[in-house]
């Protein structure tokens, strides 16, 4: 089977490097992917020029697309896939819209009672501020649209929140994507990230994981992509598990398909383990990053299988299976990231790295690897114990480096503390 896989990040990396072990992998095309990444041919069309990606799958005989990114998805990729043939994995853009718009997905929660935290929606800039001066900090602003998982402000004071919606609304920080916004309660509690493959009839959640996103050790700085991720999530336990596949993962497949908008793919369910039980933080309609690079490598089933299954309706009666050890993810970034950063630095190694290096902002020039992002690369290592592999993934991504690096010293710590309460 020829396989096509979308975007050039570390999540894709994850995606390419675990398909290339599935028996029925003939060869995989990266569009546009990354000069890291070894087990795929890499082709310079953008991850958005669906039709110029639509013409290379029809002239190269691709069996089947992952389209592994949000704005894509968004944009209708996958419908465009189909309406040409092709067998897709991912929601297609009626789906998709769970991220695309979270004012969408406030109001299925709260129609479907789907527990989410308390919420308005506004397109009225000064209707919006006059919420912000009579509700008491701290308090979340969120932008409506699609903001590379950087369109949330978590505000632990008014001025704070204030600026939050001017910036969005006047300002256009993220453009259309913040001219509507949601404010909502903040939530406290233990985070987790559940990923899950669904065929919009059956859904089999994936390992947990624990994401770290703010820039700086001890949770400081701005939000980033992510910095790294454990998993499993030691917060995530059997009885929460249970109670999220009856209260939250099978009711928002369900609520999907009664609004005619049956998702198929990668169902992302951010969570919050509040003291009234888990809530719903956000939706993703695709595969989280950096928690991929954690949870796959625990995935011990076929994953081109999977995905296919996913496609055909057919994952009920598919293995997903994952081992029972424990994996961490330490991700390198340029320093600066994610406001302003320098690239073009040379990637150099010291060594075999004793787990999964996956590449995120990497090109080729001759022969040498450059930076070419603000998160570079991350490694990811499988141990016994959760101590056993956050140990180990930072020996091996000491073995390397580049000019201008940064990376947290602290990924999996919080865990490591939670399995000793």
């Amino acid at each position: 089977m020829k396989v096509m896989v979308t975007g050039s990040g570390g999540r894709e990396h994850a995606i390419i490097k675990k398909i290339a072990e599935s028996r029925n992998c003939e060869k995989i095309y990266a569009l546009p992917g990354n000069g890291g990444m070894k087990e795929a041919e890499t082709v310079p069309i953008s991850a958005m020029d669906i039709p110029a990606q639509v013409e290379f799958a029809e002239k190269h005989g691709v069996d089947f697309v992952v389209v592994a990114a949000d704005d894509p998805l968004n944009a209708g990729a996958v419908d465009a896939f189909h309406k040409a043939g092709i067998k897709c994995f991912g929601p297609e853009k009626k789906a998709a819209i769970i991220e695309g718009s979270k004012i969408f997905a406030k109001n299925l929660m709260k129609k479907y009672g789907i527990p989410t935290a308390e919420f308005e929606t506004f397109d009225d800039i000064g209707k919006a501020l006059s919420y912000v001066r009579e509700n008491n900090a701290p308090i979340v602003v969120k932008a409506d649209g699609l903001a590379l998982g950087k369109g949330v402000t978590v505000a632990q004071t008014a001025e704070e929140a204030e600026n939050a919606v001017i910036s969005l609304m006047k300002n256009g920080k993220f453009g259309d994507s913040g001219k509507k916004i949601v404010i909502e309660e903040c939530m406290t509690g233990p985070e987790v990230s559940v990923l899950s493959f669904t065929d919009g009839k059956t859904l089999k959640p994936m390992i947990s994981s624990m994401d770290h996103k703010r820039a700086f050790d001890g949770d400081l700085g701005p939000n980033t992509g992510g910095m790294g991720a454990v998993a499993p999530n030691p917060y995530y336990t059997k009885e929460i598990a249970a109670r999220c596949m009856k209260e939250i993962f099978l009711p928002t497949i369900d609520a999907m398909n009664k609004e005619g908008r049956t998702f198929k793919g990668c169902l992302y369910f951010g969570l919050m383990l509040t003291k009234d039980g888990p809530k719903v933080v956000e939706y993703n309609c695709r595969f989280g990053d950096p928690e991929t690079q954690t949870v796959l490598p625990l995935l011990e089933s076929d994953l081109l299988d999977i995905m296919t299954a996913c496609e055909d309706g057919r994952l009920e009666e598919t293995e997903v299976n994952f081992s029972d050890k424990y994996s961490c993810c330490v991700v390198k970034a340029s320093n600066g990231y994610p406001v302003k950063y320098d690239k073009g630095y040379e990637i150099k190694q010291n060594g075999d790295i004793d787990g999964c290096l996956y590449f995120a902002g990497a090109k080729k020039t001759g022969s040498a690897l450059l930076t070419d992002g603000g998160r570079v690369l991350g490694v990811t290592t499988v141990s016994d114990t959760l101590k056993k592999a956050v140990d180990k993934a930072y020996r091996e991504i000491d073995k390397i480096h580049f000019d201008n690096e940064y990376f947290r010293h602290d990924i999996g710590r919080k865990a490591l503390e939670a399995e000793v309460l």
